[in-house]
């Protein structure tokens, strides 16, 4: 069983939390950026990430296991691989050739899904993302993300009746 705190210690090792004048994917403005994308790519990490979320959901009885692009499908995959559930793959838009298709995987009515995300501050794609699965027939069970900076999503998936569910908070990497 791996640990929050080992998960800690490697976004910590790998330099995932930099402090500077950013602004986020929300427009945000911020003095700190959580650079998950680089946290992805390393495979301990996304191994870490993926046993962690494995072992949340191993007694649910989930059928697939999604990401929106780009951060999360790496997770999603991981989460996949580990738990043995078949991968949704959310684009943020229909593409305009090929299949069309806004979400890349088998979702079936009535699919329980598990959604999965790297860093959280609204909450606005990962939400967009459940939407299109629900509009697509799919049951989204539970939301996990890998970081959340406390600046709202929590609240916003509690609006919508979804408990977001993060392995870290933005709070416990600074404690």
């Amino acid at each position: 069983m791996v640990s929050k705190d080992y998960l800690i210690g490697l976004l910590k090792e790998n330099e995932v939390f930099l402090e500077g004048d950013f602004t986020l994917s929300s427009g945000k403005k911020s003095n700190y950026y959580i650079n998950m994308k680089k946290a992805i790519t390393e495979p301990e990490i996304l191994s870490t990430i993926s046993k962690m979320i494995s072992e949340k959901i191993k007694d649910d009885k989930i059928d697939k296991v999604a990401g929106p692009a780009l951060g999360a499908v790496p997770i999603a995959t991981a989460v996949s691989l580990e738990s043995k559930l078949p991968l949704l793959m959310i684009r943020k838009e229909k593409k305009g050739y090929g299949t069309s298709k806004l979400i890349e995987g088998e979702l079936v009515e009535g699919d329980d899904v598990i959604v999965v995300e790297d860093v959280s501050t609204t909450g606005g794609s990962l939400l967009k993302a459940i939407r299109a699965i629900q509009d697509n027939g799919g049951n989204v069970k539970r939301a996990f993300v890998v970081v959340d900076r406390q600046e709202g999503a929590i609240e916003e998936f509690e609006k919508a009746g979804i408990n977001l569910e993060p392995l870290i908070s933005v709070d416990e990497f600074f404690d």
